[in-house]
């Protein structure tokens, strides 16, 4: 409370003493999520068994603007319940206090501006870059960008350098965490209800050639999305494309995505949906990346809650397609949708020397949203993975025939403002 204190009366002696046309507020968050987990991100083994836990997020949001600055802080704690004791404190609290975001943004005029520092940075529906929020921690760039907005179209151009410390001399071994430079340009304009966005993104990974001989190889994802939104029928469609080297890789995939939503009545939406990720055969021995990596996509909120594939697993493997259909439809004050998830292996996985068939399992994700007041949501879910034993032969565990797997989630986010001062 005392660093809150220093920083509110700090920022709110800079609005007091500066120029017109300035604002600063806060808000606090304060997220609890239980979860059941029985087979959650992959199947349950015959040594393996269900668990619960409650994780938090803590974060704090500092906002400072006027005319041509704008200044955002967030700190963030995020723990598992218990795993502090009753008795901790600052000196042993393992969880610590994390800058989740410090950025400054700059307009030189009402188009061009600039914004530098850690920040969330999030595109289209986050196939391929998003903000992670289903995640405690979320994620977030240190990054340089220079942005264009006109009246439809918009322009990031994105810069990236990580290292893992000041070092004045080169390391001898790789940066290994996420990527060692980025560069990116997204591009998004809007013809009447339809919006269409082109993005390209640069990567550059360190590897070790040779002893004490490192090289950065770069991988370029590049595509389009597209959404329509009308007042029964909302339609969108992504296509991407990946290329270039990973290590001494070369790397050959892509992904399509296209999703058909119609609003039978103002209570009732139903959306299928069909997504395809490249992927190369099991017993394949090319060395070519042909699996497509979502990259720094929000994956959780894709392929099914249960998180089977690309949230941390599933890379360098078979691929993967999607048949969806969600339903959305409220009961009074709550918001329901069920999704069932057909899941299907584009490339071959065998069993030992035989081949499966292609079918990996069905998923059904069901969740329920629940606004208690302004500041406070409420949102519960469950999910069950029917696995064939195509997916037992890809990931290992036990199937259908003999045990379930499901997860159950209750999450609450209490979201007020604090304060917002304006002169």
């Amino acid at each position: 409370m005392k660093l809150l204190k220093t920083l509110s009366l700090s920022i709110i002696g800079l609005v007091s003493t500066g120029a017109m046309a300035q604002e600063f507020s806060s808000d606090i968050q304060i997220r609890p999520r239980y979860e059941y987990t029985n087979g959650f991100g992959t199947l349950l083994t015959p040594t393996t068994s269900h668990t619960s836990f409650v994780g938090q997020r803590t974060r704090i949001n500092l906002n400072y603007g006027d005319e041509k600055l704008k200044v955002k802080v967030a700190l963030q704690n995020v723990r598992t319940w218990g795993n502090v004791n009753t008795l901790g404190n600052i000196s042993t609290d393992k969880n610590g206090i994390a800058l989740y975001e410090g950025w400054a943004q700059y307009s030189f005029t009402d188009k061009w501006s600039t914004k530098i520092g850690r920040q969330l940075i999030s595109y289209d529906n986050q196939r391929i870059i998003g903000g992670l929020d289903w995640a405690n921690q979320g994620r977030s760039f240190d990054a340089a960008l220079i942005k264009y907005k006109g009246a439809k179209d918009q322009l990031d151009l994105g810069f990236a350098l990580n290292a893992d410390s000041e070092g004045k001399v080169a390391p001898s071994t790789p940066f290994t965490t996420d990527f060692k430079d980025m560069q990116y340009a997204w591009y998004h304009t809007n013809i009447n209800k339809l919006g269409v966005s082109l993005l390209a993104l640069n990567l550059g990974r360190e590897y070790l050639k040779a002893p004490f001989d490192m090289e950065t190889n770069y991988s370029q994802t590049f595509g389009t999305y597209a959404n329509y939104a009308g007042k029964k029928v909302s339609f969108d469609f992504s296509f991407y494309g990946q290329t270039g080297k990973i290590g001494t890789n070369e790397v050959s995939a892509w992904e399509t995505a296209a999703n058909l939503g119609y609003a039978f009545s103002p209570k009732f939406k139903a959306t299928i949906g069909y997504e395809f990720l490249s992927g190369k055969d099991q017993n394949s021995t090319s060395t070519v990346v042909k699996s497509f990596n979502p990259v720094f996509g929000t994956n959780h909120a894709f392929n099914g809650f249960m998180d089977y594939f690309y949230v941390g697993n599933h890379a360098n493997s078979v691929g993967l397609q999607d048949v969806s259909l969600k339903l959305d439809f409220p009961i009074k004050k709550v918001n329901l949708s069920v999704a069932p998830h057909l899941f299907y292996a584009p490339n071959k996985v065998f069993s030992g020397a035989v081949e499966q068939d292609s079918y990996l399992g069905t998923e059904v994700d069901v969740t329920a949203v629940y606004k208690a007041s302004k500041d406070i949501t409420l949102i519960a879910g469950y999910s069950q993975m029917f696995a064939s034993e195509t997916m037992v032969a890809l990931k290992g565990g036990t199937g259908l025939k003999d045990t379930t797997n499901n997860w159950a989630y209750l999450m609450v986010n209490i979201n007020p403002q604090i304060f917002s001062l304006k002169k």
